[in-house]
């Protein structure tokens, strides 16, 4: 039996481990669930196997905020339940805030944090998923505002969704597909795998988060099975290639700007100018004035920054550089933008795990890595500026709000997309597929596996801080799969 779990004092890499384990690798019991889509669910159980008070605090908050709803019923009995509402939460203290200037013992908490939830219906299939993070730091009941949040969001998916049952996965001949690339969506590509897996137990996947550039490059060279990018490739590339390829977007993600400053309290804010200064060398001390024009109320040190950077060939590096290359004059002209570039200034590190991990441990840095990863090691992130001249926070609303008012083209990166609410740095990423297998039945498996993240997959993104593709994307990568399995 699947149950709601809050994680406590674990370090925040285990606690977003467990919470991976929580939502792909456990099991419900056949038949102990009713609903096939969102749209059957009525009966909604939210178990508990942690006896500490803020696992029960959280579980009554949350049968509080979607009980105000009459068409949901919380049920006590898993048996009697249509779907099981599986969540997680990690919530910490960041720092200290004096109310008084003169008193500064007199100090109150700024706290982060996130709940994640995944609803399973039949079978343990996922019917929907999310993440929220506080919408205010200084809130102070900050569980009820995280439970509001997301008991919001799923009643309003409830109301929204169609009457069609969704696809099921089907059976293939035993296999292994090999994956290689992006370290953007990792995190999500490992728990799509061992979800996928779980209904295709004879198919067995590997990915190996090597960089975009490299899986690419692995790709040609005929060493792995399928290459995840975050960056499309162009005409001219794909004709360089040694097989004809598809394009299949996958899902969306969010590049942060991550710091490590223990003294500041409030999220920074960053205009594009800002970060391309930073990153060009330009600005090198924290309380440059500059820095502190947009930052009023901000303890900001009288410290060298310390810029972290990829080291490898990277998607991440491409969304963020060409952000900067669309916003900044100075940037475009050099070092531009690309998945590889010449940095003027900073410390290299592979991954954006790699580039997390040394923002953690380096006090006075700044790095730039996609959204989860800043989440699992619970560092702060800031807000930028975007296009309509406002501070946005990478979160699923603005990472929607950037998707709807960007280009059609999928293909055309959406960095610094227009409209009030949109995150500015915002990238889809593709997997890479071969048009043609001399093996029919591997091809099966690959179409398999691309139809289940086209379907189900899209249900379990949100919970680790990714976006789903939109619905007109959707319809044109089924209409592209369904060209896959004829050919």
């Amino acid at each position: 039996m699947k149950h709601f779990s809050i994680t406590g004092s674990l370090h925040p890499w285990a606690a977003f481990r467990i919470l991976l384990l929580f939502l792909v690798s456990w099991s419900v019991p056949a038949n102990a669930q009713t609903a096939d889509s969102l749209s059957q669910v009525k009966n909604i159980y939210i178990g508990t196997s942690d006896s500490g008070p803020h696992a029960e605090e959280t579980r009554k908050l949350l049968t509080d905020a979607l009980q105000k709803d009459h068409s949901v019923t919380i049920v006590t009995d898993p048996a009697t339940s249509d779907a099981i509402l599986n969540a997680t939460s990690e919530i910490w203290v960041k720092s200290y805030v004096s109310v008084n200037p003169r008193a500064p013992g007199n100090r109150y908490p700024v706290y982060a944090g996130f709940l994640s939830a995944q609803l399973d219906g039949k079978n343990g299939d996922a019917l929907w998923s999310y993440l929220v993070t506080p919408s205010s730091s200084t809130i102070s009941n900050i569980r009820r505002n995280l439970a509001d949040q997301l008991a919001a969001k799923l009643l309003a998916a409830m109301h929204d969704a169609a009457l069609a049952s969704p696809n099921r996965p089907t059976q293939t001949a035993s296999h292994v597909l090999k994956i290689a690339g992006a370290t953007f969506p990792a995190p999500l590509y490992r728990a799509w795998i061992d979800a996928f897996q779980q209904h295709h137990p004879d198919v067995h996947i590997t990915y190996n988060s090597i960089g975009s550039e490299a899986g690419i490059q692995q790709l040609h060279d005929n060493k792995i099975t399928l290459a995840a990018s975050d960056v499309p490739l162009s005409d001219l590339y794909m004709s360089q290639m040694p097989v004809k390829l598809l394009q299949f977007a996958t899902v969306i993600g969010a590049v942060v700007p991550v710091y490590n400053l223990p003294q500041a309290a409030l999220d920074l804010r960053f205009t594009p100018e800002i970060l391309a200064r930073i990153y060009l060398g330009k600005i090198r001390k924290w309380n440059d004035p500059v820095i502190r024009a947009i930052n009023h109320g901000v303890t900001l040190p009288d410290a060298d920054i310390f810029v972290v950077h990829r080291a490898d060939g990277s998607g991440t590096t491409f969304a963020f550089t060409d952000f900067l290359s669309k916003t900044v004059p100075a940037w475009k002209t050099a070092p531009g933008s690309g998945t590889t570039i010449t940095w003027p200034t900073g410390h290299p590190a592979p991954g954006n795990d790699g580039v997390a991990s040394l923002v953690e441990k380096t006090p006075n840095s700044i790095g730039y890595v996609e959204l989860s990863f800043a989440i699992q090691r619970q560092l702060s992130y800031g807000t930028v500026r975007n296009a309509a001249g406002n501070f946005t926070q990478a979160n699923l609303i603005t990472l929607a709000a950037a998707t709807a008012n960007s280009s059609s083209d999928i293909l055309i990166p959406i960095t610094n997309a227009p409209g009030r609410d949109a995150y500015p740095i915002a990238a889809y990423t593709w997997l890479l597929v071969p048009k043609t297998f001399p093996d029919p039945a591997k091809k099966s498996a690959v179409a398999d596996l691309l139809d289940w993240i086209l379907t189900s997959g899209q249900k379990e993104c949100s919970a680790l801080a990714y976006n789903p593709l939109p619905k007109e994307v959707l319809i044109r990568e089924q209409e592209m799969l369904s060209s896959f399995k004829a050919k």
